[in-house]
């Protein structure tokens, strides 16, 4: 039987387990430009680890913008039980239980990654993101020239522009204009939370509203990763045209790019078995 342990780097003194926690955790100060520093610090990340066999590598799973790493819950603890493997969930900066920054880019989140796998001893790994997570895990292999150790596969999921955002991030959370669509202010919900009796983000708006057009895109690169690599694309998802396939192919030359019929951009929520199976069978 698979143990789970949650392990969380960022000490909270005198909160309970379901406290939240996000009002108090400290903001790092920017060192973007700072005095003898040229590029921001990585910082602590919250994570959840499922034990398996240490010989085979670990899978990683990185949610999107706005997400936070339960919502790779009950994915993760099927995959640990299917495969055996460690598997771990991650909040990047300024979501979940991370800590908050001003600063915030793909560089920065693929750096934060660079420090904690090597800690948890999870290199090499199988990096699984969602939109803003599947470009930071292309980041992080893409980086292999600049950066050793990097995973030895990824799959991507339905590279995606987010079109929506919680508006009035000074605001209370009930004068915030959310989407129209059920699953989409669903998911954007979970980021409320009570305290002192009062509904808060434990996002970090100010910092994702600054740097949204950069989380929208991204990077350039111009080199290559040759190793194994999959897309996994949503059929009722608009986000990857045809016509991106050439920069995909270009970035990754060994990628597989598959549509899981009747699944939207959440492929893992809307079709979690067959979501496994195709990561599965690209592991193989």
């Amino acid at each position: 039987m698979l143990r789970c342990t949650r392990a969380w780097r960022l000490p909270l003194e005198g909160l309970g387990p379901h406290t939240p926690s996000f009002a108090r955790v400290p903001v790092a100060p920017s060192s973007s430009g700072g005095r003898g520093e040229a590029e921001p610090r990585p910082l602590p990340l919250s994570y959840s680890l499922l034990d398996g066999e240490a010989a085979l590598p670990a899978v990683i799973f990185l949610h999107g913008l706005f997400g936070c790493k339960t919502n790779f819950n009950s994915i993760a603890k099927a995959f640990a039980q299917q495969t055996g493997r460690r598997v771990l969930t991650v909040d990047a900066r300024n979501h979940g239980n991370s800590p908050h920054s001003p600063d915030m880019s793909y560089e920065i989140m693929s750096q934060d990654l660079q420090d904690l796998l090597p800690q948890l001893d999870l290199v090499p790994c199988v990096v699984v993101g969602h939109s803003m997570g599947g470009r930071t895990a292309m980041l992080l292999a893409l980086q292999r020239v600049i950066h050793p150790s990097p995973p030895d596969a990824i799959v991507d999921r339905d590279l995606s522009r987010e079109e929506w955002y919680p508006q009035s991030a000074q605001g209370t959370p009930p004068t915030a204009a959310l989407p129209q669509n059920l699953a989409v202010r669903q998911y954007l919900l979970t980021n409320l939370v009570e305290v002192d009796g009062r509904l808060a983000w434990r996002l970090n708006l100010d910092a994702l509203a600054q740097h949204l057009d950069k989380l929208l895109t991204f990077p350039q690169r111009q080199e290559s990763y040759l190793g194994p690599t999959l897309f996994l694309l949503g059929g009722n998802s608009q986000f990857v045209h045809p016509s991106h396939h050439p920069e995909i192919i270009r970035l990754f030359p060994r990628a597989q790019i598959q549509t899981v019929p009747n699944a939207g951009h959440w492929i893992h929520a809307e079709r979690p078995q067959d979501f496994i199976d195709a990561i599965r069978g690209f592991l193989v």
